[in-house]
């Protein structure tokens, strides 16, 4: 039996005959129906639509997005480290050019998500790199729409994945939202893999938070403000958003508070 995937949100379902009723995730405020209703398709028939997007980010970082865009449109991130290799948030489309390319870059020793928005065919994901764990916050398991054994619920504030890359619960956009600290990113600056749990906006010299963007539903400022603590404690000066070119080069920290304060401002009114 197929799993369906739902092509507003990307999101892959568990194995059925026909497609399922509705996307709990799209159904969901923070996402949307389509005005043309519900609609679904399968890993075999986006590889025959679309094709994997590669590019360097810096060294230790290869982007892996989709062409044309599908879905939500986030591209994931591949990153090499002496201490082990993660790909972080993830895409819905898997073909055998981009598996043998990672194999030969090592592999990966997990997969680690954002939120679940970006779970989309992580459990295809898994099983083509050998079964590795995928972990997720426990907060968002709710949202989990194709259970497997690979997915490692985590709980907590912090995970370390390896010497030198931690998961850190920010919540905001899901209770589970979590971005990726990687300390030897930006020659050895520290660079913050944040999905859009904080987003890097168009002028790329700020960030923002939001409950929902599509249905621009904000978050409350105190809410904001705890984002910004859980991040506090570790160095970055690089900031990877989770769209192609939504990066923030440098002082990525600062940028940050920044936005928080600005954040804050518009919110009370000042």
């Amino acid at each position: 039996m197929p799993n369906f995937i739902c092509t507003t949100c990307g999101t892959q379902h568990a194995a059925s005959e026909q497609p399922p009723a509705g996307c709990a995730i799209c159904q969901d405020e923070r996402q949307y129906i389509k005005v043309t209703g519900q609609q679904w398709t399968t890993l075999e028939r986006l590889r025959l639509t679309s094709r994997t997007s590669i590019r360097f980010e810096e060294p230790g970082l290869i982007g892996i997005g989709i062409d044309p865009p599908f879905a939500i449109g986030q591209r994931a991130l591949f990153l090499r480290t002496p201490q082990g290799n993660i790909l972080w948030d993830c895409v819905s489309l898997l073909d055998e050019s981009v598996v043998e390319m990672i194999r030969a870059l090592g592999g990966i020793a997990a997969l680690a998500i954002s939120h679940p928005h970006y779970y989309t065919a992580m459990v295809d994901w898994s099983r083509a790199l050998g079964g590795v764990p995928i972990y997720l916050h426990a907060a968002d398991r709710s949202w989990v729409m194709r259970p497997d054994k690979a997915i490692v619920f985590w709980e907590g504030e912090t995970k370390l994945l390896a010497e030198g890359l931690t998961l850190v619960r920010c919540g905001g956009h899901f209770a589970g939202g979590t971005v990726l600290h990687w300390r030897g990113g930006a020659d050895g600056k520290g660079a913050l893999l944040s999905g859009d749990i904080i987003q890097v906006v168009a002028d790329r010299k700020h960030v923002s938070f939001m409950y929902s963007y599509p249905n621009y539903i904000p978050l409350a400022a105190n809410v904001v403000e705890q984002i910004a603590q859980a991040v506090e404690p570790f160095p970055y000066d690089r900031v990877y958003g989770a769209f192609w070119d939504m990066v923030i080069e440098r002082e990525g920290k600062a940028v940050v508070a920044r936005s928080v304060e600005r954040y804050r401002r518009a919110l009370s009114g000042q």
